[in-house]
């Protein structure tokens, strides 16, 4: 690297963690906003569900064939759980306060930023032509002392989903951390991890659960039939590779909203967001989101190899529910957090139980603990979840309702976005949601 990329390079460490920030930052607490980020898909057809479902390794028909959704009580394919980190349109609305709104611009700007976890709730299907839009907004925020990365600010952000029928499909709330670089960097140092190689015998031994896999599929998961106690059957997902990187691009997640594009497209975004731009060791200014493919990014930032999207194992953790639940179950809820790293060449098994089942308003709900482990045995990603199975006593799963207060929300919200995008307004926020 020449002295003077060097210079450069050093020069995207030296963006602290600001008070100013922090103390700006808690003026958007309880603030509800429309968001105003054109995901990849604007529209959930047929062949954005297949894609994105099959960009995770997920192969679940209910998700990718039209002809078989057809056949199950939905009447229709359906999305999977993770589909609106991918789907979704520029929900128009009123801007937050103008004098709010100039003192939050950029906070954090040059700091590292990452998702460590996520709840989300699921009221009902995306459906085959839907549409989505968010809302939502800061719901807390505190600063902390990390061990690996030194202060880091946490903030809870909120968004509920809904469709063009103002219907509430989703609740949920990413944990973002902030870190800084330089920290980050500096801690980093001590870490060493050797990187995965596997024999031949080893790979036969993941590729043997891979093979035990599968959809339940039209085959019915009573609640009465479960046990508290009972172990889920083993998932299988890697030895991870820039391939798979590469194919959960594809599917659609990680496009938005920082804009990374191909050439005349990038140099336009890059002067947009100059700081989202830092040079490689050849001097080429190029997408800080990089650290999940090049090792070099990775490592000058305190890791010691590239590593997955947070949101990937999201998407992994919901495919081992969604596997075990069947076609006639409905995921109620998950909570799952980042613990560590899952870096190129890892692999992950996915293992869980039944920890507990109840009826809930004429419902049978039960509820899972599960984890990914990876091959050196560290639990890199632990979850919980609830999920409604029919039941020969109580007959099928009803899915969940919001509050109606909420649905009122929705309806005002879609009701003041239909209002402007036929008036010709405008409505930008200035809002948006971190990559993960």
């Amino acid at each position: 690297m020449t002295q003077t990329s060097t210079k450069t390079a050093d020069a995207a460490f030296d963006h602290p963690i600001k008070d100013e920030d922090i103390e700006k930052a808690k003026l958007l607490l309880g603030l509800e906003a429309p968001k105003s980020i054109d995901e990849f898909y604007s529209v959930a057809t047929p062949d954005a569900l297949r894609n994105f479902t099959r960009a995770y390794g997920d192969d679940n028909p209910l998700y990718t064939d039209a002809a078989y959704g057809a056949r199950t009580r939905w009447g229709s394919q359906i999305a999977p759980p993770m589909m609106p980190i991918a789907l979704s349109r520029k929900m128009l609305g009123d801007p937050i306060p103008e004098d709010i709104r100039q003192a939050t611009k950029r906070l954090f700007s040059g700091v590292h930023l990452f998702v460590s976890g996520q709840t989300t709730e699921w009221y009902r299907p995306i459906l085959p032509g839907d549409e989505l839009y968010g809302f939502g907004g800061l719901e807390s925020i505190e600063e902390k002392t990390s061990e690996f990365a030194g202060r880091s600010v946490i903030r809870v952000l909120r968004t509920v989903r809904v469709n063009q029928r103002a219907e509430v499909v989703s609740i949920d709330r990413v944990i973002l951390i902030a870190t800084e670089r330089k920290k980050s960097r500096e801690r980093g140092k001590n870490m060493s991890i050797e990187p995965a190689s596997y024999t031949d015998e080893q790979i036969a031994e993941i590729d043997e659960i891979y093979a035990a896999e599968g959809p339940r599929g039209a085959e019915k998961r009573w609640f009465e039939d479960v046990e508290v106690g009972e172990k889920l059957r083993p998932m299988a997902k890697g030895p991870l590779t820039l391939t798979d990187v590469i194919c959960f691009h594809s599917g659609g997640y990680g496009f938005a909203p920082y804009g990374i594009a191909h050439g005349r497209l990038g140099y336009e975004n890059r002067q947009r967001k100059p700081k989202f731009y830092i040079k490689n060791q050849a001097g080429i200014p190029d997408v800080a989101q990089r650290l999940h493919w090049e090792n070099e990014w990775s490592q000058s930032i305190g890791n010691p190899m590239a590593y997955d999207y947070g949101v990937t194992r999201e998407c992994w953790l919901t495919h081992f529910v969604t596997d075990w639940m069947g076609d006639d179950g409905w995921l109620v809820r998950q909570h799952d957090e980042m613990r560590k790293f899952n870096y190129i060449g890892d692999t992950q098994i996915i293992t869980g139980e039944i920890v507990g089942k109840r009826v809930v308003d004429g419902v049978g709900h039960v509820d899972l603990e599960f984890r990914a482990t990876n091959q050196r045995g560290e639990v890199t990603a632990p979850a919980t979840a609830t999920v409604a199975l029919p039941s020969r006593e109580h007959g099928p799963v009803l899915l969940p309702k919001p509050s109606e207060s909420l649905e009122r929300t929705a309806i005002e919200m879609m009701g003041r976005h239909r209002e402007l995008l036929y008036s010709g307004g405008s409505g930008d926020t200035g809002s948006g949601r971190a990559g993960r």
